[in-house]
Parts: C-alpha cells; structure tokens; sequence
C-alpha cells in the first residue's frame, strides 16, 4: 500500500507556505497530470467490464467534429502506453470536467456573445 506525503509537513520542514493547488494545463506535465488522474479515478465495476470513474452515473450523446474525435483516440492511444486503459470518450469526459471546474465565472460570460436587437 503507498504511503500518503504529508504536503503539509514538508512545506513546514522547507520553510514555505502552501497557497493552494497548482495543476498542470498543457505540454508533457499535464500529460502526466491527466495520467494521474484517469488512474486515480478509474475503477474496475464489480461485475467486471471496462474501468471507468464510479461517480459518473449520468449518460449523455456528445455530438464531436472527426476531428476532434480523432486527436481524443491520438490522446488515448499514448496513454494506453503506458498501461492505463482509457477510451476516447472518456478521456473526453474526463476533459470537460476539469475544465469545467477551471472556468471561472468570469470565463463563462465571457464565452457568451450579447444578442443583438432585432431592428425594428
């Protein structure tokens, strides 16, 4: 079993100050921070079958360009190798949710362009 660090202590023992949480967003260390995750989240279901997160309980179709259908299965295909089993719409999943808990409120008024007023 891993032992769990102790951040706390260590920052006491270095000196420092924890301020929060700091998460990789691109490039080879958030490639290895998505890896964390889908292998710290995804569960084999009891009665067998595919890993998968246990708390994602809701389904829903996500309509996608090939495009980016086929950089999720480019994405997938390198994480397989190194011996994590994910599929594409899961990473996708896995994607939007911490997207999601990354945009501020800000962002998402910003994603939104005004209506205009039809003329009269």
């Amino acid at each position: 079993m891993k032992r769990r660090l102790d951040m706390d202590k260590i920052a006491r023992a270095l000196g420092a100050e924890r301020r929060g949480k700091v998460s990789a967003t691109g490039g080879y260390f958030g490639a290895m921070q998505l890896l964390a995750d889908v292998e710290a989240r995804f569960r084999t279901p009891e009665g067998g079958g595919r890993p998968t997160d246990p708390r994602w309980t809701e389904r829903r179709l996500v309509p996608l360009a090939p495009e980016t259908l086929a950089r999720l299965e480019e994405i997938t295909s390198r994480v397989r190798e190194h011996g994590v089993n994910v599929e594409p719409m899961q990473l996708a999943a896995l994607l939007l949710e911490k997207t999601a808990r990354q945009l501020s409120e800000a962002d998402a008024d910003q994603l939104v362009r005004p209506r205009r007023r039809a003329s009269r």
